[in-house]
């Protein structure tokens, strides 16, 4: 049954918040002015704290649990989304903010090309002529940070956008209820970043800031962007994840005065510019195909 234009009106606004919500993130944990371990660990700790507080909450309200880990899928996902999260704390530790936000947008062209491998849905023309310009695009970036010594970064960035395309695959491939599964996930990057700091102490100069984004900015982001792309079509989730693309770098320039290079902004601008046209595209051919069908 499609969805009804309130519901896609409730899933235009959830998802616009999920990606407003996910483009401060950076800037929070930059702003926490820690070393990575104890904000590894205390951000994520705070995720699962608050996702278990939301849940009880839902066990009061409705007097039943929500589906939390479905089957060897979900545990599959929830290992996958705690590894993107551990690499990606990386990536923001280790090169220019614009370089991880431009390469992380890599993500849905990767979730295509892992859909052709195990999914067997092979992409079409535009999505594959996108594909290449969008490796070109983080190719750009990728040869800076070689030049620039920021390659670990950029690398931990680019698996960071492998491993989430992978943990979309696997929620899609067993068609569950994966909504918490992200949030729940947590617990394996705050168990290593907690085990790896506190021998040691947690060093976090402003923790408020690491609590505010653990606590609430990301269960926000989770939960909208896990429930507001059901009522949307592909071409307008893509089009929303340029939202923390074009943001976070703006944020990070705003607030600490950190330019990025010509060619980062190059690569990004390819990113970017690929992944709109590509977006536009596939709207404009779905809105023929249902006129046809009309």
């Amino acid at each position: 049954m499609p969805p009804t234009t309130s519901d896609h009106g409730r899933g235009l606004l959830l998802t616009a918040i999920g990606e407003l919500a996910l483009s401060m993130d950076i800037p929070l944990v930059r702003l926490g002015d820690g070393d990575i371990w104890s904000i590894l660990g205390m951000r994520s700790a705070a995720t699962v704290l608050a996702t278990l507080a939301m849940l009880g909450a839902m066990r009061l309200a409705s007097g039943k649990w929500p589906i939390l880990v479905p089957g060897r899928a979900g545990l599959l996902a929830g290992l996958l989304y705690g590894l993107s999260s551990l690499t990606f704390v990386l990536s923001v530790f280790n090169t220019a903010t614009a370089n991880v936000v431009f390469i992380v947008a890599f993500n849905p062209m990767f979730g295509a090309l892992l859909s052709w491998l195990f999914l067997k849905e092979k992409p079409s023309v535009a999505t594959l002529i996108a594909m290449v310009f969008m490796i070109s695009g983080v190719g750009l970036i990728v040869s800076d940070g070689l030049s620039s010594g920021h390659i670990f970064g950029d690398a931990m960035a680019l698996l960071s956008a492998l491993i989430l395309a992978a943990a979309i695959t696997v929620g899609r491939a067993s068609r569950r209820e994966m909504g918490f599964v992200p949030l729940l996930a947590a617990i394996l990057p705050a168990a290593l970043g907690l085990a790896l700091a506190l021998p040691s102490g947690l060093a976090i100069a402003h923790p408020g800031w690491i609590l505010f984004n653990g606590a609430i900015v990301m269960p926000v982001a989770f939960w909208c962007l896990a429930t507001g792309p059901r009522y949307l079509s592909a071409p307008e989730v893509g089009m929303f994840y340029l939202l923390e693309t074009v943001l976070a770098p703006i944020w990070v320039w705003l607030i600490f005065n950190e330019t990025p290079t010509a060619m980062a902004l190059v690569g990004g601008g390819i990113l970017v510019a690929t992944i709109g046209l590509h977006s536009l595209w596939m709207a404009r051919r779905k809105s023929i195909f249902s006129t046809g069908l009309d």
